[in-house]
């Protein structure tokens, strides 16, 4: 092991030993606290200025924390030749960042022992809560408590903590340890009176050890405290919690705590059932693997790599039998409701889209029609973006050209959704509306279309019991509303869906919501106030089990007040940033902001036309706001007549991510940008003609 940091508790660091590293005086102890807070991010120079003297800096504050920097490399490094670069606390761009492994800070270990614990079984739980528990020394960065730039890591780790210690009580309940449960529980609540599922698990825990009385007075105490002490309704978990321990333990719903103990046992004696009695070669084991890996994928991060990692085998499973019934019926089974338009394993997706046209040819024009309409939405879902594009991507600047494979993915979904339609069948309407939806992109400014895919999902899914699609459909809305400027509509169906995913355990679709509601508080309160929104939901999305979504998300959010403003980003602010795949989009605007116009028209005259997707119209805007700077003329009329078609929305906001402000205003920065360059020569239509040009030129101009 290297050097191990601390921020549960006073900052701190040990050696590979575990020896205690001496950090020197608070300054040093508080650079090496912002930098790990950062999470192996770059924090500027004038950054870390502006943390550690509040705003007020004096004239050799920057030479101070040059001189911290260089103290705290002695101590993490100190056999570290003189004239080696140091490895742990390296200067990079106009700052310093610490580099630090998952497994070095705890902080960090704390957050992936909690979500592997929040996935275990109770008995597997409770000792990973007690793992996750050991970690914490005292409060988070306690030697910093009124630091600001600590304060949204200290409440969300907080927060964290205080779910972990509830969590853990659950599970001692669920495996019959209630009586351990009740001192941590007691010292809980006195603690933090205002938790409510605190005092409803101390009630549970007592009344579990056959102390009924005293889980009774627990609750009248809850009462009491809440309404008298903190001015608090009492919510109806409280009520429910007395009636059920009045009822005494054998009547039906007998707790959540109870409900879970019994529902591990259930699973292990069918599981060993299921290994006794049925033959390993049976066909039978396909179908049910196919199910079980459906909703695993729905069961959180975890869950959903595991589904994605084994699909491929499943299905190759069923086409090695040679039976093309039994492929079909296995592929279309996957019917696992999809909203991100980026695939998290597009060479997956695409092996999944030609073994389902394999599997239908196999078929011929005989097979049932609901087994068609499952395989043609399998097509539909996961061709999504460009991720099943033959060929080369056209170029932005390119006219638009046809497309036979999105043509035949669109011509998939359409086929899906009549035969579903015509069926009368809800659950393959679902799955097939799911396939439209990914479909849906052909083009910029399709909304609309959207929000009414999402309407049809969500009042379908309510009819029929199917709360996966209704969590999707409310999604579709969320997005689609939000970029026609409805806010109070987007916003209800983010709370929808969170009401949703906490009834039918959805842990994943509250990484969207949150996403949401950062865009929201930039919309209405601006970047300032939404920048610590969204550097907690970027550390939610890193360990959401979703490549598609997280990959390249922290440059999204890094374009958010460059695009809302109006002008180019300044050098080095995409430092330390992976464009992830967004790379040929960002680097002609980050040439641009470099004042290197020649190097950036050649980039946008290679970039490829953004995906169809939910992020076509942001990053047609990055690709315009380049192309004007340095007077790319051809991309940008281009990008133009594409944004066109969107004046009415809002650039980006279709995504639930981020937003650039109304697309019009995009398209009349684009229009200044054409007209200011139409009494010159159109030799800036491409890289080529460029060559002459001074490498300052476009920028100064924008």
């Amino acid at each position: 092991m290297g050097v191990q940091f601390g921020l549960l508790g006073p900052v701190a660091a040990w050696d590979a030993h575990g020896a205690p590293v001496a950090l020197g005086a608070p300054r040093h102890r508080e650079v090496l606290g912002r930098l790990l807070v950062a999470r192996n991010r770059v924090v500027p120079v004038d950054r870390l200025v502006a943390d550690l003297w509040d705003d007020d800096p004096s004239a050799g504050s920057v030479g101070a924390v040059r001189t911290f920097v260089a103290a705290l490399r002695r101590v993490l490094e100190p056999d570290r030749p003189a004239r080696r670069a140091p490895r742990l606390l390296v200067t990079q761009g106009p700052g310093y960042v610490l580099h630090a492994g998952r497994d070095a800070v705890d902080a960090w270990r704390f957050e992936d022992a909690a979500a592997r614990a929040a996935d275990a079984p109770p008995h597997t739980a409770a000792a990973l809560w007690d793992e996750a528990l050991a970690l914490w020394r005292g409060p988070v960065l306690a030697d910093f408590p009124a630091a600001r730039w600590a304060a949204g890591d200290r409440a969300r780790l907080e927060a964290l903590r205080l779910q972990a210690v509830e969590r853990r009580a659950d599970a001692l309940v669920a495996t019959g340890a209630a009586r351990d449960a009740v001192p941590d529980l007691e010292a809980h609540v006195a603690a933090h009176p205002w938790r409510e599922d605190g005092w409803v698990l101390l009630a549970t825990a007592l009344d579990r050890s056959g102390r009924r009385g005293d889980a009774l007075e627990a609750l009248r105490r809850a009462r009491d405290t809440l309404a008298g002490q903190l001015g608090m309704d009492p919510g109806p978990a409280l009520a429910r919690t007395q009636e059920r321990i009045l009822r005494g333990p054998d009547a039906p719903g007998s707790g959540d705590a109870a409900g879970a103990g019994l529902a591990d046992g259930v699973w292990g004696r069918a599981a060993a059932a299921w290994e006794r009695s049925v033959p390993g070669r049976a066909r039978l084991r396909l179908h049910a693997t196919a199910g079980l890996l459906r909703d695993l994928a729905v069961a959180g991060a975890g869950g959903l790599e595991e589904a994605r990692e084994q699909r491929a085998d499943v299905v190759a499973a069923a086409e090695a039998t040679g039976d093309a019934d039994l492929a079909a019926r296995v592929i279309g089974s996957y019917d696992v409701p999809a909203v991100w338009t980026r695939a998290d394993d597009p060479a997956g997706a695409g092996a999944l889209v030609r073994a389902a046209v394999r599997t239908a040819a196999g078929l011929g024009p005989g097979a049932p029609a609901s087994v068609r309409a499952r395989l043609l939405a399998v097509v539909a879902v996961e061709s999504r973006g460009d991720a099943a594009a033959e060929g080369p991507v056209p170029r932005a600047g390119d006219d638009p050209g046809e497309e036979p494979w999105r043509r035949r993915a669109g011509r998939a979904a359409d086929r899906a959704v009549r035969l579903a339609r015509e069926l009368g069948d809800p659950a393959l309407l679902a799955f097939a509306l799911n396939g439209a939806f990914m479909q849906s992109f052909e083009r910029c400014g399709l909304a609309r279309r959207r929000a009414d895919v999402g309407a049809e999902l969500a009042s379908l899914s309510v009819t029929h019991g199917l709360p996966g699609h209704e969590v999707l459909g409310r999604l579709v809305r969320m997005q689609a509303l939000a970029a026609l400027g409805d806010t109070a509509g987007a916003g209800a169906e983010a709370d929808a869906v969170d009401g949703l995913a906490r009834r039918h355990e959805r842990p994943l679709a509250g990484v969207f919501t949150a996403w949401y509601r950062a865009m929201r508080v930039c919309e209405t309160d601006g970047w300032c106030r939404a920048e610590p929104l969204y550097r907690e939901v970027l550390g939610v999305t890193a360990q959401c089990g979703m490549p598609g979504l997280a990959h390249g998300a922290p440059a999204l959010v890094a374009l958010v007040p460059v695009l809302r403003g109006d002008g180019l980003p300044g050098p080095g602010a995409f430092d330390g940033i992976d464009p992830g795949p967004y790379e040929p989009w960002i680097t002609p605007l980050v040439l641009a902001g470099e004042g290197r116009a020649v190097e950036a028209r050649r980039a946008l005259a290679a970039a490829p036309r953004p995906p169809h997707d939910l992020l076509q119209e942001a990053l047609w805007c990055v690709l315009a706001r380049a192309a004007g700077a340095v007077g790319e003329r051809r991309v940008l009329r281009r990008a133009r007549e594409e944004l066109a078609r969107a004046r009415g929305e809002s650039a980006g906001a279709g995504s639930g991510l981020i937003s650039f402000g109304p697309v019009a205003r995009h398209l009349r920065a684009a229009d200044a940008a054409l007209a200011e360059g139409a009494d010159g020569a159109d030799g800036a239509d491409g890289a080529d003609g460029a060559e002459g040009t001074d490498p300052g030129e476009g920028a100064r101009r924008a």
